[in-house]
């Protein structure tokens, strides 16, 4: 079968790559001048809508809170509600120190902390078992008699938390912060993100009638800039706009026009000397980072079902003063933009006679990217 394989490519590559597609329907060929777009199976199957829980969103880092909006020593939150919804608990220590639990008990699957808390243990209202605020398993009522108890089963499970500026995030998976965020960390270096301040009065969220992913991959191109955003576009150089790729991250460089507001650069920095008006930050799978000179709009794509989406823009401001001017300016207005034309893409992508797509090899690199960590995750 190898050998028919082999001698059908060089004799036929065409038929190779149909082939290929046929066996799995999620390859997407390393060479992006080749390559075609994701099979619709991922957008439209269910099947696949549940398993991208397990295979993408649960090994990721997810951001779950401010440190500013911790008030209590037990906080308790939902991952990803309405998808991954998975129950967890902030706790905090005499010394400020912050643990990310579960939020379940060890015993029979109660949830232990329904609102936030000041306490110095968690305490099941259930059956009575006991733990310390860093999970570790202290007691249990009427359990003498039970062999080989307690044990490290019995303790919470504990995930990673890591602080970014006042953000933080949690894994329930085991990669490296790093891997996801330290290029994106390199970069925007000569910002105090700990002077950035949380704002929910200027943070708002949206329902999307589009797959989760279709939103991001919008998002990860301005391929469409000049025919969806007028605004944007009046104040951004689109011929100047590039997209660098990283291991779970890429950044798109918004090159500012004439007159418009840009960041003042170190001299250290990579990009001394351009007139930058905006980074936009991608962090896999689900993630968008966008730096202006006032500040940060973090958007969190949440999946609800096969086909509806909310995005949560949460606004951190540096600079207030330059608040919605140049790129950074009319957001609401660009977030309905992109609504509509992703909403109608939702529609297309469910006909009969569309399967697959092609890139743009100097626009759409961004997007190839996210379709190829999907495609390795899924298969």
């Amino acid at each position: 079968m190898e050998e028919f394989f082999f001698n059908r490519f060089y004799q036929d590559p065409d038929w190779y790559i149909e082939e290929t597609f046929c066996m799995d329907p999620f390859f997407v060929d390393p060479d992006i001048s080749k390559a075609r777009t994701l099979d619709t199976s991922f957008y439209t199957d269910p099947f696949h809508f549940e398993r991208a829980k397990e295979l993408i969103f649960l090994p990721s880092w997810q951001y779950v809170t401010n440190r500013s909006e911790i008030g209590a020593r037990c906080n308790p939150l939902t991952l990803l509600p309405r998808y991954l919804d998975e129950p967890l608990v902030i706790t905090s220590n005499d010394r400020n120190q912050l643990r990310c639990l579960s939020n379940v008990c060890t015993h029979r699957g109660n949830i232990l902390v329904n609102e936030p808390c000041n306490t110095s243990t968690i305490r099941c209202r259930y059956h009575g078992r006991l733990f310390r605020m860093d999970g570790q398993f202290v007691s249990m009522p009427e359990f003498k008699e039970v062999e080989d108890f307690p044990s490290a089963a019995d303790d919470l499970p504990s995930f990673p938390l890591q602080e970014f500026g006042d953000m933080l995030f949690c894994s329930l998976g085991q990669r490296p912060f790093a891997e996801y965020f330290q290029e994106m960390m390199d970069r925007i270096a000569f910002l105090p993100i700990h002077e950035f301040k949380y704002r929910p009065e200027l943070s708002q969220s949206f329902d999307v009638n589009a797959h989760w992913a279709l939103y991001c991959e919008n998002y990860l191109e301005g391929f469409h800039i000049p025919f969806v955003h007028a605004g944007l576009n009046s104040v951004i150089d689109y011929g100047s706009y590039t997209t660098e790729l990283f291991r779970y991250s890429n950044v798109q460089v918004g090159i500012a026009k004439e007159g418009e507001p840009v960041f003042e650069l170190p001299e250290n920095s990579v990009d001394y000397g351009r007139k930058i008006a905006a980074y936009y930050f991608f962090v896999f799978p689900n993630m968008m980072f966008n730096f202006y000179p006032w500040g940060l709009s973090l958007n969190i794509v949440e999946p609800v079902s096969i086909s509806t989406t909310r995005v949560r823009f949460l606004t951190y401001t540096w600079k207030p003063e330059l608040y919605n001017t140049g790129a950074g300016s009319g957001l609401n207005q660009v977030e309905l933009e992109d609504e509509e034309v992703v909403e109608s893409v939702q529609k297309g992508i469910r006909s009969r006679f569309y399967k697959h797509g092609r890139y743009s090899v100097t626009r759409e690199t961004g997007i190839h990217q996210f379709h190829r960590l999907i495609a390795g995750a899924l298969t």
